[in-house]
């Protein structure tokens, strides 16, 4: 289980160019809290990366051969571990797999979140993640209009559910994403 094997998958499933920067800045913010946490970057990283990698070509979530599941079995097939899998299952509130490890909580609260990030980005004045903080990603999530097929909910479950306060689990992730602002188009 390599990154470069991961990428090459991800870019195999995956044609969208805003899909493989969401997968992206998923994985620099799973990455940043795996460093925190003490835990391995790398396979935090891969996780991460992998976790939509199947949702382009198999975005049903009601068909058991859509996202994540189709992914799932892709992933088994290809030695992934199963605790890899289950944290890419679980990221998925629909799938009934709980979120039970860090590496899960961590990938489900970072998932929504970095979308939102980006999409915050994209307003700014020049259009950089390194204009955002933390009180303008909290303004936008009471705008119902904006970005509205981020889940804002998932987004406050995610920081519950890791243990964090919002606005410090909103300001680690921008951080994370600024440091990586070139190799994520933002």
């Amino acid at each position: 289980m390599t990154r470069d094997d991961a990428w090459n998958l991800l870019c195999e499933y995956t044609q969208s160019e805003s899909l493989r920067k969401h997968a992206l800045a998923v994985e620099c913010g799973v990455r940043a809290y795996a460093k925190k946490f003490g835990e391995d970057e790398e396979t935090w990283g891969i996780t991460a990366l992998l976790h939509d990698f199947d949702y382009e070509q198999f975005p049903d979530p009601v068909d058991p051969g859509g996202h994540p599941y189709k992914g799932n079995t892709i992933l088994k097939e290809k030695g992934y571990p199963e605790f890899v899998r289950r944290a890419i299952m679980s990221h998925a509130d629909y799938t009934g797999v709980t979120r039970e490890t860090k590496l899960e909580k961590t990938l489900f609260a970072c998932d929504e979140l970095c979308g939102f990030i980006t999409a915050v980005s994209y307003v700014r004045p020049n259009k950089t993640v390194k204009e955002v903080e933390v009180k303008s990603v909290r303004k936008k999530m009471k705008d119902k209009g904006f970005a509205a097929k981020v889940n804002r909910d998932d987004i406050t479950k995610g920081a519950e559910e890791l243990g964090v306060d919002l606005d410090e689990h909103i300001g680690f992730v921008i951080a994370a994403m600024q440091a990586q602002a070139e190799q994520l188009g933002l």
